[in-house]
């Protein structure tokens, strides 16, 4: 999972989507707080759902990612993949190893069991077949992240080749996937769907490559709207309030289905929801998103007291949030503290934000000073971006 690391030089902030990766974060805090310390949920209906946190990251990076990308080629920039992949890393790895060398060091202070071999951390491939369970297991999300940065701009690049048809086949290829992903989880939940989770759903539908990656598609379909139809995206920008109405409207209806349907007791988890479900719930995502960057928007224009630091430590905070709850449970219990208790939530949460906070004072901002100045732009010509840098990668 991601967050914007800093604006291009001269290019506001967008409030909605830092609006919207706060929101993200905090759904995945509290569902984790509920899975690694509390046992019950805590923040109520949010406990349950927060694992949606992922989701909307999900398509948020589909954005941010494709929207670079799209707006650079569209004004002639030569991508250059060196460059891109280069830049991606110096934005993504350094608080990666250093949390990944913390776990390795201190194992039972981080997380108390036994991590993957640490080639599946450094080749992102964690995600496959992994059990539930393991030390460091919130990486997945970030494995199948960077897989998706791996194939965007090369299908990009190739997309760009062709003379004729792209948008045409850009939108076919979109809902073939789309499509695509459904059948393939629709398989896979009959095969694991009401056996035992940790056996066959998550190391196989939940955390599963193929299964989740469409939904970045919402997106990059929103990106390609923007930089493909130039027309129709004007229209919608002038229609925020209806937009969000719809978008908001769309991402309750299915977060309601999902806290009903998704995992039914005594049953195992929903099919509906397994098969499709992912898939809605991310293009309801998606029409939240464009419905903040509607410039005349309600969200677009406000700017929620601290949303705008939760989303610039939100890759921070998701790397680091888990084995901080963690390695605090004992501490706390000990001066009489207890899991359930009302004052260990605004501790944990605290203490949390400051480790997140350090991580991204530390080592997240210096590196993304050096990368800006060893790498200042993706594109071979120094075409330089319009929007604000993607986020990195975050997720439960």
């Amino acid at each position: 999972m991601s967050s914007p690391a800093l604006p291009v030089p001269g290019s506001p902030r967008l409030h909605g989507l830092d609006t919207l990766r706060a929101a993200a974060i905090l759904l995945v805090f509290a569902y984790h707080y509920q899975v690694f310390v509390s046992g019950v949920p805590t923040f109520g209906w949010l406990s349950r759902i927060g694992w949606a946190g992922v989701d909307l990251f999900f398509v948020l990076s589909g954005y941010l990612i494709a929207n670079q990308l799209m707006g650079g080629m569209k004004r002639g920039g030569r991508l250059s993949l060196p460059r891109f992949y280069g830049r991606r890393l110096l934005r993504t790895l350094p608080n990666f190893y250093v949390v990944l060398a913390l776990y390795w060091l201190f194992p039972q202070v981080m997380g108390g069991r036994e991590p993957p071999p640490l080639w599946r951390f450094l080749t992102f491939t964690q995600n496959i077949a992994l059990t539930p369970g393991t030390a460091f297991s919130h990486a997945w999300s970030l494995c199948i992240e960077e897989q998706f940065y791996l194939m965007l701009p090369a299908a990009l690049m190739l997309g760009a080749a062709l003379k004729r048809r792209r948008r045409a086949l850009a939108w076919s290829l979109i809902g073939v996937l789309t499509l695509a992903a459904i059948v393939w989880r629709d398989h896979l939940w009959r095969l694991y769907g009401t056996q035992d989770p940790a056996l066959g759903y998550y190391p196989h539908l939940y955390y599963g490559s193929l299964a989740r990656l469409d939904e970045f598609l919402p997106g990059v379909a929103i990106a390609l709207l923007k930089h493909g139809h130039a027309d129709l995206w004007a229209a919608l920008m002038q229609r925020a309030k209806t937009l969000l109405a719809i978008g908001a409207a769309a991402s309750l209806g299915m977060l309601t289905l999902m806290l009903h349907f998704y995992y039914i007791d005594d049953y195992g988890y929903g099919h509906a929801m397994s098969s499709w479900g992912y898939s809605a719930l991310a293009w309801s995502f998606g029409l939240m998103v464009l419905a903040v960057l509607a410039p005349q928007g309600p969200l677009a224009r406000a700017q929620i007291p601290g949303a705008n630091a939760l989303a610039r430590w939100s890759y921070a905070l998701y790397l680091t949030h888990k084995p901080i709850a963690y390695a605090l449970v004992k501490p706390l219990a000990a001066i009489g503290l207890t899991r359930t208790s009302g004052w260990t939530v605004p501790v944990i949460a605290a203490v949390c934000l400051i480790g997140g906070w350090l991580l991204y004072r530390l080592v997240e901002l210096p590196f993304l000073g050096l990368r800006d100045r060893w790498i200042p732009s993706q594109f071979s010509d120094g075409t330089r971006a319009t929007t604000m840098d993607p986020r990195s990668p975050q997720h439960a």
